[in-house]
């Protein structure tokens, strides 16, 4: 088995891990009252990440080569990934969900970056294709997440606007 259909396993696996983990979160965030922004963009980050999965398995052949520190750079991205998320904990979610008057998280990467995850999605947009030289699958859809986070983060910076800050 080639090391991308090992990585691309594992992203798809870990993503339906975080889909079942933000969907518990998401309803108990509504439950205490928490309030839904961007829903409908969120659909096309859907299709987006199972897009750029799909043309991996069917564009990248099988058998090609991987890069050594790339696929490290994954690692470390994953190991990002699971910070960000573990310092979210119950609040963290695929979806924009805000509580009226609870404070924003500050600890983990939140003390010093707005939005980690975000980063760390678009890095893992690019260097999984760049781990089999897949150039053009990192161009196009780095341009077309790029387009949709700049969609969401607005989004979201809106509906964080008037939370506390501590």
């Amino acid at each position: 088995m080639s090391i991308l259909w090992i990585l691309v396993g594992f992203v798809i696996v870990q993503r339906l891990a975080e889909l079942v983990l933000a969907r518990r979160n998401a309803r108990r965030l509504l439950a205490d009252g928490g309030v839904e922004s961007g829903a409908k963009h969120y659909p096309l980050f859907i299709l987006l990440h199972g897009g750029w999965l799909l043309a991996l398995l069917i564009l990248v052949p099988p058998d090609a080569s991987a890069n050594p520190a790339l696929v490290s750079l994954f690692v470390v991205l994953q190991g990002l990934r699971v910070w960000i998320i573990a310092s979210l904990g119950q609040h963290w979610t695929t979806r924009i969900i805000v509580i009226p008057g609870k404070p924003l998280v500050r600890c983990g990467p939140y003390r010093w970056i707005r939005h980690p995850n975000y980063l760390v999605v678009a890095a893992e947009i690019a260097v999984l294709p760049l781990v089999v030289a897949a150039w053009k699958i990192a161009i196009v859809f780095s341009l077309l997440n790029t387009a949709l986070l700049a969609w969401r983060i607005r989004v979201e910076n809106e509906a964080l606007r008037r939370q506390p800050t501590n």
